[in-house]
Order: C-alpha cells, then sequence, then structure tokens
C-alpha cells in the first residue's frame, strides 16, 4: 500500500496497542518484544485481529527491542518485521517499522533505522516521544538512504498537554512539522481521546498530517494489574469527533484491543461530513487574547540598571511565621530590594517557599523569589503550583535541581526528579509563552566555586537558552572565583549576576562551610582572621569583608545576593546600611 495514496482518500486507521493486548491475553511477564520470536503465532495472530477489525496499517512489535535477552537487535528488529509484513500482505495493509523511546542515544536509533531500512521498510513510526532532540536527525538519515520513505513522529502527552519532559506538547508538533524529512506528527499514549481531543482542538495551526492514537480511557489498578476503563464505543465516537478537528491519522495506543478498532472502524464509515461551523473552527484556530502582565518591580529595577539587593531567609520548621515575617520586613526597610526563600534545604521539610513568597506579596508588597527545585513535584505538581504563584502576582523563581534526600530517610522518603533545572525553566518559559501563566523572570543558580568552572559555565548556558534571565551565584570571596564570576560576565553579557555574599560569623562557621556546605569556599587567610575573637569582634569582621567583597564584585555583576547566616537579621542589616549609605 502506498500510504500517501491511502490518505488521499481518506483517514489512515492504525491498529491499537500490541504491548497492552498481548499482556491481558498471556499475563507471564514476559517482554513483548522476545514473543516476535518465542511465540510468533501469537503476534502474528494479534496482527491479523487488529486488521480483520478494520485497520488499514500495523505498527511492527518493536517498540523497545534493545536489550531483549538472548537476542541481538537485528533478530528482534527483523522478527518483528517479518511477522507484520505477513499479516499485513492479504489484507493489503501498510506496515510500519515501530520504534519508542528507548533508545540511549542517537546512534541506537540509527542503528535500528539502518536494520529496518536493510528489511525493505517503507514506513517508520517513532511514537510515545517526550522531546524532539534526534528525531530531526534520525527522519533525515531515513530520507538520505530511502527519499521515498514515510516518516510519522508522535508525542506523548498528559491531559495538560504537556510531556514527561516537561515540554509542550503543541510546541513539539510545531517542532515536527517544521521538519521537512518528517511527513506527519501527532500525540499518542499518557490520554485518552478526549483529552487528546480538547489537545487537538486547542492547537492554532494543524500540521500538514496530524496523527492522534490515544490510550482506551483513563488507567485503573484491579487486583494489581493496570487496566483502562474507556469502552470501545465511547473511543470510536471521540476517533470520529477527532477526524472533523483535522486528524487524519488515527490508532490507539494503551489499552486499546481489536474491538476499540472496530468500533472506530464503524464510526469512520459512517461518520456524516462535519457541520461548516466545526470545518471553520479547524481552519481558523482562536488565538488566545494575552494576559494582562501585573506589575514585577524587580524586573523593573533590574531592565532599568538599577543595582538590586537580594536577601535569601530560610523558611521556619513549623508554622509560626511572625520571626520570618518580622525579619523580611526589617531587611525591606534596611534596604533589600527582594526577599529569596529557599525550598526545604539540605532537603529537609520547611514552610513551602512559594506559599510564602505569596504571603510576602500581599503583606509587604515586595516582588520576592521563592526558590523552585525540581525535587518532590512531577509535572502536574509544577503546573499547579506555577498557576498559583500566577494568581498571587509571583512572578519571580529560581530554579535548582535541588538536594537530594538524605541517605537515612531514603526507606521512608522518596526523591522526585522529573526535571533538571534547565529544562525547568523552559517549562516555565514556555508556559508564559502559551498564556497559561503571566510570564515569570526565572533565575538560576551559578557556582564560582567549581572546581570545573568550564562545565560549569556551558551548563550556564544551557540555562541561558532555556530561558533563564540572570543567575544567583555561590558566595564569592576566593581569587578564584571572582576571576570565574568576571568571566561569566563577559561570556553572558546579557545575564544579571547576583554576587553572592554570606557572612562568615566565626572560625567555627569558616571550617564548618569548607568541610560541610557544597559549594562555598572561605580562602584560608580568611578563616585565620576569625581565630580567637569573639562574637562582637567577628560580626565587626564580618561586616567589613561583607562589604569588601561586595564592593569589589560590583563591575561583574547587576547586584548582590546575601544569604542570612543562622537568622542574624540583625548583621544583614549592617551590611545594607553600609553599602546603601
Amino acid at each position: 500500500m502506498d500510504i500517501r495514496d491511502e490518505l488521499n482518500r481518506g483517514v489512515l486507521l492504525f491498529d491499537g496497542s500490541m504491548g497492552t493486548y498481548y499482556a491481558s491475553l498471556y499475563p507471564d511477564g514476559e517482554r513483548v518484544e522476545s514473543a516476535n520470536r518465542q511465540h510468533p503465532g501469537r503476534v502474528r495472530a494479534i496482527h491479523t485481529a487488529y486488521l480483520e477489525a478494520g485497520a488499514r496499517a500495523l505498527k511492527t512489535n518493536t517498540f523497545s527491542p534493545f536489550d531483549v535477552e538472548g537476542e541481538t537487535l537485528a533478530q528482534t528488529l527483523e522478527a518483528g518485521y517479518t511477522l507484520a509484513c505477513e499479516a499485513a500482505k492479504p489484507y493489503g495493509a501498510a506496515v510500519f517499522a515501530d520504534l519508542g523511546p528507548s533508545a540511549q542515544s542517537i546512534e541506537d536509533c540509527l542503528r535500528a533505522a539502518d536494520c529496518f531500512l536493510s528489511l525493505g521498510a517503507e514506513n517508520f513510526l517513532f511514537e510515545t516521544f517526550s522531546d524532539f532532540a534526534a528525531l530531526d536527525r534520525v527522519a533525515s538519515y531515513i530520507k538520505s538512504k530511502r527519499p521515498s520513505a514515510f516518516v510519522l513522529t508522535s508525542f506523548a502527552s498528559n491531559p495538560d498537554g504537556v510531556t514527561r519532559h516537561g515540554l509542550s506538547a503543541a510546541a513539539l508538533l510545531r517542532q515536527a512539522d517544521a521538519c521537512a524529512e518528517i511527513d506527519a506528527a501527532g500525540f499518542n499514549c499518557m490520554s485518552g481521546p478526549s483529552h487528546l481531543l480538547r489537545l487537538t482542538e486547542s492547537l492554532q495551526t494543524l500540521p500538514r498530517l496530524l496523527s492522534v492514537m490515544p490510550n482506551a480511557g483513563y488507567p485503573a489498578i484491579v487486583r494489581g494489574r493496570t487496566v483502562y476503563e474507556g469502552t470501545p464505543g465511547y473511543f470510536a465516537e471521540r476517533m470520529a469527533a477527532l477526524t472533523a478537528a483535522g486528524a487524519k491519522i488515527l490508532g490507539g495506543c494503551c489499552g486499546t484491543t481489536p474491538e476499540f478498532i472496530r468500533e472506530t472502524r464503524k464510526a469512520l464509515d459512517t461518520q456524516r461530513p462535519a457541520p461548516k461551523s466545526v470545518i471553520a473552527s479547524v481552519q481558523s484556530r482562536i488565538t488566545l487574547t494575552a494576559r494582562k502582565e501585573g506589575r514585577n518591580r524587580l524586573a523593573e529595577k533590574l531592565d532599568a540598571g538599577q543595582r538590586i539587593a537580594a536577601v535569601e531567609l530560610d523558611p521556619p520548621v513549623d508554622a509560626d511565621v511572625s520571626g520570618f515575617l518580622t525579619g523580611a520586613r526589617r531587611l525591606v526597610e534596611a534596604g533589600a530590594d527582594t526577599i529569596t526563600i529557599a525550598d526545604c534545604p539540605i532537603a529537609r521539610p520547611r514552610v513551602d517557599s512559594c506559599m510564602l513568597a505569596a504571603k510576602l506579596r500581599r503583606e509587604l508588597g515586595i516582588d520576592p523569589i521563592p526558590h523552585m527545585t525540581c525535587r518532590d513535584r512531577n509535572v502536574n505538581a509544577t503546573r499547579a503550583l506555577l498557576l498559583g504563584l500566577s494568581i498571587e502576582e509571583v512572578h519571580n523563581v529560581l530554579v535548582v535541581t535541588g538536594d537530594p534526600v538524605p541517605s537515612a530517610e531514603r526507606d521512608e522518603v522518596k526523591s522526585v526528579f522529573s526535571f533538571h533545572s534547565a529544562i525547568l525553566a523552559d517549562y516555565i518559559r514556555k508556559l508564559g509563552s502559551e498564556n497559561a501563566v503571566v510570564p515569570f523572570r526565572v533565575f538560576g543558580a551559578l557556582n564560582v566555586n567549581a572546581a570545573n568552572f568550564d562545565a560549569e559555565l556551558k551548563k550556564a548556558l544551557r540555562k541561558r537558552d532555556a530561558g533563564v534571565c540572570g543567575f544567583l551565584t555561590q558566595p564569592v570571596m576566593s581569587g578564584q572565583a571572582f576571576e570565574n564570576l568576571q568571566r561569566a560576565h563577559e561570556e553572558m553579557p546579557e545575564m544579571k549576576l547576583l554576587g553572592g555574599v554570606i557572612p562568615v560569623v566565626s572560625e567555627r562557621n569558616a571550617l564548618f562551610m569548607n568541610n560541610e556546605v557544597s559549594g562555598i569556599e572561605v580562602p584560608a587567610n580568611i578563616v585565620r582572621r576569625y581565630h580567637g575573637l569573639g562574637r562582637e569582634a567577628a560580626e565587626a569582621l564580618a561586616v567589613e569583608l561583607s562589604v569588601g567583597f561586595a564592593r569589589r564584585m560590583e563591575p561583574f555583576t547587576a547586584g548582590w545576593y546575601f544569604m542570612t547566616p543562622f537568622q542574624r537579621v540583625g548583621l544583614i542589616e549592617r551590611i545594607l546600611h553600609a553599602l546603601r549609605g
């Protein structure tokens, strides 16, 4: 079958899910890809069942072909491709060489593509991807070897339109559509038909050829097994609606059995032409009205070139925030432009930084910078939190990966890392560009004390490209740290750098930071100056040194980032008065 001719005649209907259907028939726990060689009759029978139900295109049983026990990649792919071709031939159906996101590298993808090409594959499906990395390169490689090939890419989106990597599925679709070597693009998995229908209807423009292959419905756990509770009739009705919304390629993902495809085939064959109003809505998508952006006074100062002072206060460990609010008020009165709030530092539970930021915004009228770690929140929780911050007019965040949970607690407390900081920054930026939230000013962290500052600078450049507007640095005390700060300024002149200053309050404090706090380096000559000093003399020295560090970094920074040691607000007040006075 020529896929392009089939698409010119109407909608192309794929099969459903080989993996979940096979597992329901043969719940022995083996990898479905191994059945291509171990139980070829089972796989062939499932392909045939989907074809009998009305499918016109089959996916090879090769979604995750890497590291199948006892087999080479070539053996797994050859067996899967051969079985699909044998089943499809009597029906005149198309076969798509199928590959999911299980490859560990671009080289793995290219090896798989070479295997399929050597078998004569003309159609390729890359499904359930969470980003666009490597897809354009693989598609270009396939077209260079076989210009007539048809390449379909599909992204896995949750009901909110976001992939597991925190990327906008609509934006990924636009990237794929802009790639000349990709013939069709769309969505599959993670969401049911209604969710993907809403996502399709929200697209401002459709790709050249849109593919949609939903799950059967929402998954549920029954007797320890994952089941999909959607019904074939409901699924088919939603699939017909997807064609009215512009989809040209349909099929099923997790939970879709031959019965789902049979009902979809009936719905498509009896479907009436879409009403003109529906067609018009597909041809001319609604343009979202931009939200009115609230005032962000911190951003206004930075944009105007004013030097700002950011002061970090740790949130309390209990629900009594009176001391925190009093300290924040004193710091603002002393000249602080913003308060930054750590997000459960060293992975110990404290009052939520974002909720505290909202309280500061309401009660003190300042624009705070809550820290937002990638630890402890999945994509859904992160989006929900950003929506709340947007409503509360907190429009600045500092994104950091976050400290891991201490090893002694890992049996009871599990870390969740759906992002790293660059991906989180890009996610926040895209939410703003799509008008889901008022655009945030996103800051990142920069360790000027890193042993390998070249690597640290590369990470900073990736964060900049992801939408970070500035960096708060680790404390700058050593000569090397000042050199690294200057280098960062020279290589990223557009970035707003807030140079880190942490007052050292005693010799013991200096030794602790050098030995037990990552990213802080107190030079030996400074440690010696604290030897034998009492509290009052040590604090006076801390003010002297901190002011000196702050002045020295002025040529390379847009402001300062003061870290309050042991909640000594009075110490930071003295430093601010010395600098502002």
